[in-house]
């Protein structure tokens, strides 16, 4: 059973609902505490079921084209005095049928997005309520990237840290929607940021946003370079997120 001055805060550290200093305190309870961590990870094991049974009632593409086509506009066959009713409906039929198939588009873009963003909160604090967060436990980047080789169907550099507040703790191969990564942790004073590295899907590169994103409490950066897009993601400042993510930009 879960200590009981954290156990009603669980469900909120999971969806990200706590405040900064409440999360960064429960984040530090869950590395001692064995009990609490197993229901962190049970909960977040949950909510990715939930998740993943969502997606098999999500329309197809197949489906959408479909009413797309059902929804044309049929001209009279008799009365003339219908075509110059047609003649102004036609375009305005048109212009809905466009403007709700744009709305349609951009609604399930955002969704998209905030499923992978929904996921990468659930992974990071997955790890951190981990008793084992990294398979592969070293500060020196040049042991933490040959440990990946192998493991994942591509490579990437890690930036020198010298001079910076930021220290690698590690990495894990781990999967996003269902996609082999890598997941790095780096710790900064008391906050613990996770970089996730996967291949990019250049057809919807377009869509993510470059600049930081509070969300879920937490703060979200991403770009994509050299074929991969990157994940930063932690409950620290938005400063802090940007300054690891320049950091990796220019690793290399």
């Amino acid at each position: 059973m879960a200590c009981d001055s954290f156990a009603e805060k669980l469900d909120a550290y999971v969806d990200g609902e706590l405040q900064a200093q409440q999360a960064n305190e429960l984040g530090t309870h869950l590395r001692g505490c064995a009990a609490c961590a197993i229901d962190v990870l049970e909960r977040v094991q949950m909510k990715r079921s939930v998740a993943d049974a969502g997606k098999y009632y999500e329309p197809s593409a197949e489906f959408r084209k479909k009413i797309l086509a059902q929804a044309t506009v049929r001209t009279p066959s008799k009365r003339g005095s219908f075509w110059g009713w047609q003649v102004v409906a036609l375009p305005a039929a048109l212009v809905l049928i466009i403007s709700l198939a744009m709305s349609f588009f951009v609604s399930r873009e955002r969704t998209k997005r905030e499923r992978v963003y929904s996921e990468l909160a659930d992974l990071h604090v997955a790890t951190l309520a981990s008793t084992t967060p990294v398979d592969v436990v070293s500060t020196d980047r040049h042991t933490v990237k040959p440990w990946f080789e192998g493991k994942l169907p591509f490579t990437f550099n890690l930036p020198e840290l010298a001079g910076s507040d930021f220290t690698l703790v590690g990495g894990r191969v781990t999967y996003l929607q269902q996609t082999p990564g890598a997941q790095l942790i780096y710790r900064i004073r008391k906050h613990e940021i996770s970089v996730f590295i996967v291949q990019d899907r250049g057809a919807e590169a377009a869509s993510w946003a470059s600049d930081p994103l509070s969300m879920l409490s937490f703060t979200f950066e991403t770009w994509s370079k050299n074929g991969l897009r990157y994940f930063v993601v932690g409950d620290t400042s938005a400063a802090d997120i940007d300054a690891l993510s320049k950091l990796l930009r220019d690793a290399g």
